[in-house]
């Protein structure tokens, strides 16, 4: 496998035979002219944006080995799920909601796609400045509810995307097993959550969706980043979100109220755009035991609990106390707490507020 990186790039395009050259719209004079740039873009892939006369473009492509300070490797065909899931979200979102795919190599595990105005924001670090803003959580509640909704069903999707390795390699395994392994404490709880997770075949499930694959710009935010995507368990998405929105709030706890807003709105306005009818059927409360409510809770305790135990693991809470909050309020949710997701939310909100 050739691998690239921003000094090798522009090579691997020079190289005689690459198709993706023209299938791009370029030419070899073009390429002369090119420069190339690393982006920060997770720690599963290399993410290059390159910059030519004519377009600009994304690069990416699979490692093995992820960057984190504990082992933690994934296969490389990873990549070919997330060609599939950006493909399958441009009939279910706006135009511009995501990146358009513009060619892919097989044999070097490597795509492109259209690269977002350079002067974008990652979400993310809006919110570690303190900058919190509900109206992007609003326009997310509505992306994530459509996809949720739009794919409820549908059995060509559920059979090209039913397999879960990757996301047991990426989400699992490093989030929830790692932890239950480590803190026999959630051993019970976590064991008894996967069970449940891996059963669900539900709809298209992002499993990455959070503020840094949220890049904001001038024509609403776009989302990235879709290499752990499969047919599950929706609760996933909801927790994973959330628990990022959440561990922001640990962070801005002296501007509790305003921190906490935005996972607020976010659930409220997903909540409302599910409850039109036809409600999708594993939103019916007694369908499934636990709700699906109830284990969105429990997915948000898990996925705060990975973040501060798992693998990879947050850098911004700095207050010696915090962590052993998290795990009080994790505790507390995995183990009777409660079953609608506002109370939850809420119950952050007061333990804050009693620093």
């Amino acid at each position: 496998m050739f691998e690239v990186d921003a000094a090798k790039v522009l090579e691997y395009f020079a190289d005689a035979g690459r198709p993706q050259w023209e299938q791009l719209g370029l030419d070899a004079d073009d390429l002369v002219k090119s420069t190339a740039a690393e982006l920060a873009w997770g720690v599963s892939n290399i993410v290059i944006r390159v910059d030519t006369p004519v377009r600009s473009f994304v690069v990416k492509q699979s490692r093995k080995q992820l960057r984190t300070k504990i082992d933690w490797f994934s296969q490389l065909d990873r990549i070919w799920r997330e060609v599939d899931v950006l493909r399958t979200l441009e009939t279910l979102l706006p135009v511009g909601a995501v990146p358009q795919v513009l060619s892919e190599d097989r044999d070097n595990y490597l795509f492109t796609m259209e690269a977002i105005d350079a002067g974008h924001r990652v979400w993310k670090a809006d919110l570690l400045d303190g900058v919190f803003d509900s109206s992007i959580a609003d326009t997310l509640a509505g992306h994530l509810a459509a996809i949720h909704r739009g794919s409820t069903g549908n059995g060509e999707i559920a059979e090209r995307m039913g397999d879960q390795t990757v996301f047991d390699e990426l989400r699992i395994a490093p989030f929830y097993r790692y932890v239950a392994e480590t803190c026999p404490r959630f051993a019970s709880p976590l064991s008894l959550l996967i069970d449940r997770t891996t059963q669900r075949h539900d709809c298209l499930v992002l499993a990455d969706f959070s503020p840094k694959n949220i890049l904001l710009t001038s024509n609403g935010p776009v989302i990235v980043d879709f290499e752990t995507g499969h047919y599950g368990d929706p609760g996933f998405d909801i927790g994973f979100f959330l628990s990022h929105l959440l561990l922001k709030t640990v962070k801005h706890h002296e501007r509790t109220a305003e921190a906490i807003a935005p996972a607020k709105r976010f659930w409220n306005v997903y909540r409302g755009e599910l409850s039109v009818t036809p409600t999708p059927e594993w939103l019916v409360t007694g369908r499934r035991n636990p709700t699906f409510e109830r284990q969105s809770i429990e997915h948000l305790a898990a996925c705060m609990l990975a973040r501060v135990d798992g693998k990879s693991r947050v850098d911004y809470l700095n207050e010696s106390w915090q962590a052993d909050l998290v795990r009080e309020y994790c505790d507390y949710l995995l183990t009777g707490g409660p079953s609608i997701m506002n109370d939850a939310i809420i119950q952050l909100e007061f333990l804050l507020k009693c620093q």
